[in-house]
């Protein structure tokens, strides 16, 4: 993705600095680990690369919003969200075996101090079981985003190459949701709030702004859209050929993001938006 890299954390903690100067009052963290295994051991490592970004840039820029993407697919060998089992038939992923480590991974990223945890892997009954750790360790305030309406969506490509994390084999259909049905996406919402969402999100923003109307519309609740790398890179690369101008692009789709109802917009533009806007 153009400008998007993988950072150290001493990387991050200026680039950090120069988004929150810029009027980015929120950051996520996805963390790449040195070694990846079978059950994501990186994810929930005390001295994991999320955990040591958080402490650091909870101590060096306190005023910052600091989001954890809690999921297991950067640090899993095999690249996906969950524990797999292989058979003779294939391969299935274990839902509720994940959902301890995935509960594991958000009480980490809480104990090193995060200010709100974002889970995005949709195994059923995720937010329930983070709900249930962080409030058993004491993170009673700690909020959860729910990536609740999460497509199986071929937006993502760029991010999955950036961060390492494309399945090995397979796909991530059968926990990921199916683009055409736009009703499975309420009822997963409404599940999201009943287990203790905070905040739901919807995944991708721009492919999906009828759906970010019907959360919106349906629940009341906040609502987060996320941007997707696709959907940035595209913008990037049609700019840079000169076939449309990036800042009217970009600023008129933050537009109809919000114009469908989402209060947060997840975007690898932040920056540059920030800035446009500071600039009027």
């Amino acid at each position: 993705m153009p400008g998007v890299f993988q950072l150290s954390t001493d990387e991050l903690l200026r680039e950090a600095a120069r988004a929150h100067e810029s009027g980015v009052p929120a950051v996520i963290l996805f963390g790449i680990p040195d070694r990846k295994d079978a059950r994501a051991s990186g994810a929930y490592a005390a001295r994991g690369v999320v955990q040591q970004a958080v402490r650091l840039l909870k101590r060096e820029l306190p005023e910052l919003l600091v989001i954890t993407d809690v999921c297991l697919c950067e640090y899993m060998e095999h690249g996906h969200c969950g524990i797999v089992q292989r058979r003779k038939s294939g391969a299935r992923i274990l839902n509720d075996a994940t959902l301890k480590l995935l509960a594991r991974t958000a009480a980490s990223h809480a104990e090193a101090g995060a200010d709100m945890v974002a889970p995005s892997d949709m195994m059923d009954g995720r937010v329930r079981a983070i709900r249930g750790e962080l409030d058993r360790l004491g993170f009673l305030d700690t909020p959860i985003m729910a990536y609740a309406s999460k497509f199986a969506s071929a937006f993502y490509g760029p991010f999955r190459e950036a961060a390492e994390s494309a399945p090995k084999f397979g796909d991530r259909r059968s926990y990921q949701m199916d683009p055409a049905n736009a009703s499975e996406a309420l009822r997963e919402v409404a599940l999201d709030i009943q287990e203790g969402a905070d905040i739901v999100m919807v995944k991708p923003a721009l492919a999906c702004l009828d759906v970010v109307y019907r959360v919106k519309t349906a629940f009341g609740y906040p609502t987060a859209a996320y941007a997707v790398s696709a959907e940035y890179s595209m913008v990037k690369a049609a700019a840079a050929r000169g076939w449309i101008d990036e800042r009217a692009v970009t600023l008129e789709s933050f537009l109809a993001i919000r114009r469908a109802g989402a209060d947060i917009v997840i975007s690898y533009a932040a920056v540059d938006v920030a800035r446009w806007l500071k600039e009027g």
